[in-house]
């Protein structure tokens, strides 16, 4: 039976996972048909990406998610509807790079006048 699961990688302490298919009786790192997607959770919010063409075709195929990777799933699901919803933020420019942008225009502005003289 085909399994869609987990698969470790990383160093010690800092776990990260690939998305695979594997047969069920393969160990946990062990040999994988296919990676599809990846689950980093040491960053705030988690990363989960996933190959939504390759989960659907393996399904379809008769493998089944893992428990792990089904709650991962609907994570990335409810996640993705909030961001959906929620209105993108404008993006602000900082004092520091206002000021280099406008002591960029006034040398810009003294070069042309310099090359005009």
């Amino acid at each position: 039976m085909l399994r869609i699961r987990l698969r470790r990688v990383g160093a010690k302490g800092r776990p990260a996972y690939r998305i695979v298919v594997a047969d069920s009786r393969s160990p946990r790192d062990g040999r994988f048909i296919e990676i599809f997607g990846s689950y980093n959770p040491l960053v705030d919010p988690p990363v989960i990406e996933v190959e939504e063409e390759r989960l659907n075709y393996w399904r379809s195929q008769g493998a089944q998610c893992s428990e792990t990777v089904e709650r991962l799933l609907a994570t990335r699901e409810r996640r993705g509807t909030a961001e959906a919803a929620a209105p993108a933020e404008p993006v602000a420019v900082s004092e520091p790079e206002a000021a280099v942008e406008a002591a960029e225009e006034e040398e810009s502005e003294e070069a042309t006048e310099a090359e005009e003289s």
